[in-house]
């Protein structure tokens, strides 16, 4: 009997399993949505209950077409960030927080008055988002004191799904380094803890085990929820966006990793750290070796936002006749790109780079423009918040090429822009679950599918297509960049008093 290896990534607004063969060919696909909520300002949570029972639905789904026992092992893989606590019955503490979430904003905003960040920096490698756990525990130590006192775990998305496939609480370097440890040593620090003020948490800190490594077995329990044969060896893996690198075989430095999602997601990998306030450096796929991140929350979910407005009437028809909405606009919206455009847009919508209170605009429109020129602006300001990121990446890591992944990656028109505005070859995997598949190749590694990880890659994953910059166009969109650049830095001191504005209408 051939066997598979099952990957299972949880990502913010859906959790998909994925059953690959040792080639990397994905060979089954289940997929369950998850329901975000927003019970108030700033808050951005799911129900941990509903998440697992997502993912137990995804993986009875994705096993239809396989039996139980082909499966020779299972990892997992999630959004990153966030906080998913247990108590010390393994139970859920609260829902789960999302790494949209800025509850914590007051204190990020603190820690920076304080010089708490600028210390953080050198200690861990990375100055701590409002959606980093350690900001998110430090708002429940003060806010819901009762709460931090029940923790018995402190956990990730997927390690609250390998809790429930397993009944072992674990973490994996990767996930650890988002928060806790220090980024010389690349392990747990009570000096990291000390530094927030978070030392009574250390007894909640899972074991860390590496991400090819193996972190349990299928439970009974589990294996009658999702399907899964009893038994089965689970993978620690590994958090979300570095196992999309991995997807794309790229586990050495010098290769650029894009993931155009939720988040704009901009990394490469170093052998030794390098510390700038513009990128978080955090653990890699083996140790002495550092993943240089630099994100916003500021890439496709602002296409999306834009193209649901700009084209309700077209979105309905879509969903009635369920295919994808560009399949019913694309050629309104690439004709758009062969015409002259003055229309800018700054896509901060959910977030940006910069300190909030940064807000989204359109700027330079003109009575003559359509909806689709609109459209194009805001594609084409996705990515030059994508250049920004890897501009400052590249200026201390050198690229000799790039992968992209995520949701418009299948897009040959957004592939070219990439390259066109980034002036570098895009590659595209030939797996559209490049982050399923990372957490498949940590799995494979743990029972012996594969040597190594080097071994994996080679032998899972491919590239489909490669787009190679246009030069008239790369010098056109280089002169664009400019002008979107100068013009955050014109409305920069405008945030606070638009911000201010919202609160006065």
């Amino acid at each position: 009997m051939e066997r598979y290896l099952l990957g299972v990534d949880s990502g913010s607004t859906a959790t998909k399993a994925v059953i690959f063969d040792a080639s990397g060919r994905t060979v089954a696909v289940g997929s369950r949505r998850v329901e975000q909520r927003q019970p108030r300002a700033r808050h951005v949570e799911r129900d941990m209950r509903q998440t697992w029972a997502a993912a137990c639905g995804a993986i009875r789904d994705a096993l239809g077409k396989i039996p139980a026992d082909a499966i020779a092992a299972v990892g997992v893989t999630g959004h990153g960030d966030g906080l998913y606590l247990v108590d010390h019955a393994g139970a859920p503490l609260g829902p789960g927080i999302l790494s949209l979430d800025s509850r914590a904003f007051d204190v990020s905003e603190r820690w920076r008055q304080e010089g708490v960040l600028e210390k953080a920096l050198t200690l861990t490698g990375q100055q701590p988002y409002p959606y980093a756990a350690v900001s998110l525990l430090k708002w429940i130590q003060l806010n819901e004191p009762q709460r931090y006192a029940k923790i018995g775990h402190v956990l990730f998305c997927k390690d609250w799904l390998r809790l429930c496939l397993t009944g072992t609480p674990a973490t994996d370097p990767t996930e650890a380094s988002s928060s806790f440890t220090d980024v010389n040593t690349q392990t747990y620090s009570d000096d990291v803890l000390a530094l927030y003020g978070l030392t009574s948490i250390a007894h909640a800190l899972p074991g860390v085990i590496a991400s090819a490594s193996a972190a349990g077995r299928i439970t009974a329990r589990a294996a009658a929820q999702t399907g899964l044969k009893a038994g089965t060896p689970v993978a620690c893996g590994l958090h979300d966006v570095t196992s999309s690198a991995l997807g794309m075989g790229n586990i050495e430095p010098g290769a650029l990793s894009i993931t155009a999602g939720t988040f704009s997601i901009n990394e490469i990998l170093s052998d030794r750290p390098q510390l700038d306030s513009r990128w978080s450096c955090r653990n890699g796929t083996r140790p002495g070796q550092w993943m240089n991140m630099s994100i916003s929350p500021a890439s496709s979910s602002n296409v999306d936002w834009a193209l649901r407005e700009l084209f309700q009437h077209e979105t309905r028809e879509a969903a009635r006749l369920g295919c994808s909405l560009f399949d019913l606009i694309g050629d309104e919206v690439q004709a758009a790109f062969t015409e002259p455009a003055s229309v800018m847009f700054h896509p901060f919508l959910f977030g940006s780079p910069f300190e909030q209170p940064a807000s989204a605009s359109f700027f330079g429109i003109r009575s003559w423009h359509r909806r689709a020129h609109l459209a194009r602006a805001v594609i084409e300001g996705m990515v030059f918040n994508h250049r920004w990121h890897i501009e400052a990446l590249t200026g201390a890591f050198p690229a000799r090429r790039a992968g992209l992944t995520g949701g418009g990656s299948s897009s040959p028109l957004l592939a070219q822009l990439f390259a066109d505005v980034l002036g570098i070859a895009i590659d595209i995997p030939e797996s559209q679950e490049a982050s399923a598949l990372g957490a498949a190749l940590c799995a494979g590694v743990s029972v012996g599918v594969f040597a190594s990880l080097s071994d994996a890659c080679a032998r899972a994953c491919r590239v489909a297509r490669t787009y190679c910059p246009d030069a008239q166009r790369h010098t056109r969109l280089d002169e664009a960049y400019a002008l979107w650049t100068r013009l955050i830095a014109a409305i920069q001191p405008l945030w606070p008093g638009l911000d201010h504005a919202s609160v006065l209408h």
